[in-house]
């Protein structure tokens, strides 16, 4: 049996990982899940990785962590923190010592997929979706009636964490995957099939599927996640 730790990425939460949840116990496997301090604008990567830390305290030393988009940040931050056996980054923004991920997308600004649609600022500062344009973004190859429930389940998002300079200040020595999503309307997979090899040193899975395969696809991503190079 292996336990995976599932960290969600921006706007999201520990409901978005049901689907694949099911799929993995389905298969004889675990599968933990945190919420993520999105909406504390006091929130930075040290705030993320302790609510991590703390929802996957009783995993075993060979926990698995997968970091979803923004979670790409935290997931190196918990392999620097406690013993993991691999990282999983799923169409995933990926961290480099020494910077800020603004500072990364400065410099490689076709990581996201530019849109017609986008967020709003609410009256605290934080980023939030109108749910019918978060439907056609995120959840884009889902059925209508799951995008339309995932779009609603949306958390506001603050941007600490970005912001800051990563506290990572070397990759962590821990075998690295990546799954990417060939139809994923946030992260470009063009910037990730060309960035991955240089930053992880490893070729991307590929899934045909939206920037959300836990929800879209969770029967081809828990395949994904159970491969082993």
């Amino acid at each position: 049996m292996t336990t995976f730790g599932l960290v969600h990425g921006a706007y999201h939460g520990s409901w978005c990982w049901i689907r694949l949840q099911e799929e993995l116990a389905r298969r004889g496997h675990r599968a933990l899940t945190v919420d993520l301090p999105s909406e504390d604008p006091d929130a930075g990567a040290d705030a993320y990785a302790a609510a991590a830390l703390t929802a996957f305290a009783e995993a075993p030393d060979d926990l698995v962590v997968v970091g979803h988009s923004l979670g790409g940040l935290t997931i190196p931050l918990l392999a620097a923190r406690r013993p993991v056996s691999r990282m999983i980054f799923l169409c995933a923004l990926l961290p480099r010592p020494g910077r800020s991920q603004d500072d990364v997308l400065g410099d490689e600004p076709d990581a996201v997929v530019p849109t017609a649609v986008g967020p709003y600022v609410d009256a605290q500062g934080a980023t939030r979706w109108d749910p019918e344009d978060a439907a056609g973004v995120f959840f884009s190859g889902c059925d209508p009636d799951t995008a339309a429930w995932a779009a609603s389940q949306l958390r506001g998002q603050q941007w600490r964490i970005t912001q800051e300079v990563t506290p990572i200040d070397a990759w962590p020595d821990v075998p690295s995957t990546s799954i990417i999503a060939t139809a994923d309307r946030v992260i470009d997979p063009a910037w990730s099939r060309r960035i991955t090899p240089e930053v992880l040193g490893v070729v991307p899975i590929e899934l045909d599927a939206d920037h959300s395969p836990f929800l879209s696809a969770a029967e081809a991503l828990a395949d994904a996640l159970l491969l082993r190079p």
